[in-house]
């Protein structure tokens, strides 16, 4: 597991941008998509367009958290 950030292509609403996430957030990132049948893409448009004034990774990053906190607890 490498905790340097690696950079991840994707595109939101047609255009390419990357975020720089660390394995353990992207793997699970893309869990979270593949659990809810949803495009990786999509996801992340959908947190793109609430994550308000943070950076995307970072919005990704919170995202991830929430969602094993909710399953934890859940």
């Amino acid at each position: 597991m490498s905790a340097r950030p690696v950079k991840h292509s994707l595109t939101l609403r047609g255009h390419r941008t990357s975020v720089s996430l660390e394995d353990v957030f992207w793997r699970e990132f893309r869990r979270i998509a593949d659990a809810r049948g949803q495009p990786l893409n999509q996801l992340a448009a959908e947190i793109d367009a609430a994550r308000g004034d943070i950076g995307l990774a970072s919005a990704i990053r919170v995202f991830v958290l929430k969602d094993a906190l909710d399953r934890a607890t859940g």
